[in-house]
């Protein structure tokens, strides 16, 4: 998401990464990799909870859970991976986004 940032961005819509690290241990990876969006630290797993992100121990911890989120609040799509590695690409998040911005017209 970082290197199509832009992308994100001129449709009107923000990143939001959501992680169980504290915040110094946050803040400390977000200014080494550069990661121009925001990001959240919920150690307490309350945000997590929230939106009901699996935790897997097997698994190395939480599993991905990727949502689009709409400015009342609402959850427009949503995503549960089932390893670490089952993130949609930003394409699916990018046409999901225009078919909302086109349905909002």
């Amino acid at each position: 998401m970082r290197d199509h940032y832009s992308d994100f961005i001129s449709r009107g819509v923000e990143i939001v990464a959501v992680g169980p690290d504290d915040a110094a241990v946050f803040k400390h990876y977000w200014e080494r990799e550069e990661i121009p969006y925001i990001g959240l630290p919920d150690p307490d797993h309350i945000v997590a909870k929230l939106y009901k992100q699996e935790v897997n121990l097997f698994k190395l911890g939480r599993m991905p859970l990727n949502c689009i989120v709409d400015v009342e609040g609402r959850i427009r799509y949503v995503h549960y991976g089932a390893s670490m590695s089952d993130i949609p690409d930003n394409e699916t998040f990018l046409s999901v986004i225009d078919e909302l911005n086109k349905a909002s017209v």
